[in-house]
């Protein structure tokens, strides 16, 4: 007797997901997420939408919509909205925390290995050939982002203007940011086609297997517009960083370097428009030029552990902390090792602390309609602006890679050649990121070893 099902037997939605497998997922995914924001969606895409059913494409690609409107980290956002959607506060907080610590656990054990040990000869090699492949991946990330908002001329014209107004007058970040909203508001009224940004691409309206959360689930409760939990997160998030601030405060001084960095880190993560590669700009002009919690090198060292760790690349702040934290003495009384650590974990707090008050604040707003969420145009000519940013950190990581002791020094013609082969597998052969470094640690050694004493 043939007891086959017809072929079009439609499917039941998936049974409801306990907190503690939801809680087993998002540590999972804390220590796979590698490939960066674009790899990590893809991969909660293939999880939640396609493997378990867990959410709608729609309900999937509307989160994203407004993760992608907000400052910070957008793949780490996106976690903490779906868990908040489906186990209220305390899934999101626990989706976005899994996200972060796995990486935050990692570059400190990286780091100290790096500060400890990073003068021996093989440490030193490999970080001479990572070099040049960052300098590689940031022009990379320039032509990347360049491509999807470079669409007219004016867009041309802003990111021009941004990288001479850093490159030529060193204008600070903050400021390009502030002149390129400006742009866009403007233009949104003399010229609204030119400065809007096609949304995220929509769902095919074919059918598809049913979702826990399906594009017709009700909103939950607990996620229904409310006055009242709206002012409570906005409190308790206020509350979190004047209690951490004031404890910083107390113990190390207005102008001590803890309280420095919650400051500043603070500012840097509600400037992250355009993802990490946006802010490295910004975390480069204070944390080397004004600062000088490290060197342009040392930051580009950064830069390789954050991209050979899960998580989001945003983390390398965690290595900017630690080696700041070490090299100034956070805490003098407890030593190199215990002020990195402390400062590692404060950078991370006051990063990530502004995306959990937009998710859990914004999302009861954004669950109140499931239509279209689009790009303003302030956030179009910010993108615009953010192209020449990276463009210029781009060659500025060039100029320390093949020029490392000046230009009235001869180049290191190695370290060029290191960084054309980088560029050329990323642009032309499409090589992953940890192939791509693997590789070029591996001809640093060689070539470290090569080289004459």
């Amino acid at each position: 007797m043939d007891t086959a099902l017809p072929e079009h037997t439609p499917l039941a939605p998936p049974a409801r997901v306990s907190f503690a497998e939801a809680f087993r997922f998002w540590l999972k995914l804390g220590f796979i997420g590698f490939g960066g924001p674009a790899g990590q969606i893809a991969i909660m895409h293939t999880e939640l939408v396609e493997r378990r059913r867990w959410i709608s494409e729609q309900r999937f690609l509307h989160a994203l919509n407004y993760c992608m409107v907000l400052p910070g980290p957008e793949a780490q956002q996106l976690a903490t909205y779906i868990g908040w959607l489906m186990h209220r506060t305390a899934g999101g907080l626990v989706a976005g925390a899994l996200f972060v610590l796995p990486s935050l656990l990692i570059l400190i054990t990286l780091s100290w290995i790096y500060m400890r040990f990073g003068h021996l000869p093989v440490v030193a090699g490999l970080f001479y050939g990572l070099k040049p492949a960052i300098a590689a991946l940031v022009l990379h990330a320039a032509h990347r982002i360049g491509s999807r908002a470079l669409k007219n001329p004016w867009m041309w014209g802003i990111a021009g203007a941004a990288f001479i107004a850093i490159f030529a007058l060193d204008t600070p970040f903050p400021l390009i940011v502030i002149a390129a909203a400006a742009i866009g508001y403007l233009g949104s009224r003399w010229a609204p086609g030119v400065f809007a940004i096609t949304a995220h691409a929509r769902a095919k309206d074919a059918p598809h297997a049913p979702a826990l959360i399906d594009d017709d689930t009700p909103t939950p409760a607990h996620a229904r517009w409310s006055r009242a939990f709206l002012i409570k997160v906005l409190g308790v998030g206020a509350g979190l960083w004047l209690a951490t601030m004031g404890v910083l405060w107390a113990l190390t001084g207005l102008q001590g370097t803890l309280t420095q960095m919650g400051l500043f880190f603070t500012k840097a993560a509600l400037l992250t428009f355009g993802g990490a590669y946006a802010v490295l700009p910004y975390v480069y002009q204070g944390a080397v030029e004004h600062h000088q919690w490290l060197s342009g090198p040392q930051m580009m060292d950064g830069l390789a552990l954050g991209e050979t760790t899960p998580g989001p690349l945003i983390m390398v702040v965690a290595f900017v902390g630690f080696v700041g934290g070490w090299l100034h003495q956070a805490l003098p009384a407890w030593g190199p090792f215990a002020g990195g650590v402390t400062a590692a974990v404060v950078v991370t707090f006051f990063t990530f602390l502004p995306s959990f008050v937009f998710i859990l604040a914004g999302g009861p707003l954004i669950e109140t309609t499931h239509g279209k969420l689009g790009f303003t145009a302030p956030l179009s000519a910010i993108t615009a602006a953010v192209v020449g940013v990276i463009l210029n950190l781009a060659l500025f990581f060039a100029y320390h890679v093949v020029w490392p002791q000046g230009f009235h020094a001869h180049p290191d013609s190695i370290s060029a050649a290191i960084a054309v082969i980088a560029a050329i597998a990323l642009f032309r052969f499409h090589i992953g990121v940890m192939p791509l470094l693997a590789s070029c640690a591996a001809m640093g050694l060689l070539a470290s070893h090569l080289l004459p004493a």
